[in-house]
């Protein structure tokens, strides 16, 4: 085999790859604007993942220094976890990653202590700040970079709509108003919507990107309790 075509060292295919061929190494966060961002994603379904594959995006997205922000529409409070969150102190670790949480206690339609109405207030006022952060975006110069610590509402590459799609299937959110909402943000924001058992047809043709989270086994169905450090 020739050198060309085993990528030993002095120029094979691995030297000519972006990376060529090295390890990465870590490097400082500095501010700095995407190239190819844009994209809708996606994600639903009855299995665990959703809001860890979306986080997982935005804290890849930090570390490359693009601003990335998150606004949660359902996760506010619950007796089965503890007060803190584990994503909320690493986010506040990590430079250009920023969220908000407009949830209420307990869940809608569950006899928990909570009303209805509390929640169909508070999804609303998600949406209205999503509505902000978009219009910002739509404001802004996104092949920009922006200060890691900026507000979100003068623009962001990445906006994270955690939970948005059980507010819109629970009827808090309506589902038109999610597909108006995407269908407004700007070319260069990459958004990024969860949530759901049930699939989000509406997204149909107006997502880039769906993916069905599909449970297979689930150790709550066993009657395990949030474990702290794997769902907060």
């Amino acid at each position: 085999m020739d050198e060309d075509a085993s990528g030993t060292a002095g120029g094979g295919r691995r030297a000519r790859t972006p990376g060529g061929g090295a390890a990465p190494e870590p490097e400082p966060i500095s501010p700095a604007a995407p190239e190819e961002f844009g994209l809708v994603q996606a994600w639903w379904g009855d299995g665990k993942g959703k809001t860890t594959a979306a986080m997982g995006m935005g804290f890849r997205a930090a570390g490359h220094g693009y601003r990335v922000h998150m606004v949660q529409f359902m996760k506010g409070g619950a007796d089965s976890v503890d007060a803190v969150r584990g994503e909320y102190n690493a986010i506040a670790a990590i430079p250009g990653f920023s969220y908000e949480n407009t949830g209420h206690y307990g869940w809608h339609g569950l006899l928990d202590g909570s009303a209805d109405d509390d929640h169909e207030a508070k999804a609303l006022a998600a949406f209205e700040r999503a509505e902000a952060i978009v219009s910002g975006s739509r404001e802004a110069d996104l092949s920009t970079p922006f200060p890691l610590d900026g507000d979100p509402d003068a623009g962001v590459h990445m906006l994270i709509l955690d939970e948005i799609l059980y507010a819109a299937d629970r009827d808090l959110v309506d589902p038109d108003a999610v597909v108006d909402l995407v269908e407004s943000k700007p070319d260069g924001l990459e958004l990024v919507v969860t949530g759901s058992h049930a699939e989000p047809t509406y997204l149909d043709g107006v997502a880039d990107l769906i993916t069905n989270v599909r449970k297979v086994a689930h150790p709550f169905d066993e009657g395990q309790r949030a474990r702290r450090g794997t769902e907060f």
